[in-house]
């Protein structure tokens, strides 16, 4: 079987699942983007602080674009994908995805690029040691 053939799938680690609660709803009843965003900085951030050994900080976020809504009770689950590790910088997609409501199927809701870089303890940047 393709993969054109095949239901997609996350790529990537799990790396954040939590349930999508009524306070993060807009007037329409469905998740707001930004509380979404969120999650998905926490996500990108648990991989980085892994990869980089210690603490880091987002400085960029790159190319979102939101495929359905995501409803009240939702299970949200964010995968991390590490695209590169630099000197000090790691690049991260992290994809966002939920069962439908309808037949629980999975959807993909969303994914992003996320930069971050390591910092010390003074919120300078630091070198990622190999």
């Amino acid at each position: 079987m393709s993969d054109i053939d095949s239901a997609p799938i996350p790529q990537g680690e799990l790396a954040l699942q939590t349930i999508a609660m009524p306070k993060d709803t807009n007037a329409n009843g469905d998740i707001f983007g930004g509380w979404l965003l969120s999650q998905m900085d926490i996500a990108g951030s648990i991989t980085a602080t892994e990869v980089a050994g210690g603490r880091v900080a987002t400085v960029a976020i790159n190319g979102m674009a939101f495929m359905t809504p995501v409803h009240v009770g939702a299970v949200v689950s964010c995968y991390c994908d590490v695209l590169d590790v630099g000197r000090s910088s790691i690049r991260i997609v992290v994809e966002v995805w939920i069962n439908s409501k309808h037949d629980g199927e999975p959807l993909k809701v969303t994914e992003g690029e996320f930069v971050f870089v390591a910092i010390d303890e003074k919120g300078r940047t630091r070198s990622i040691n190999p």
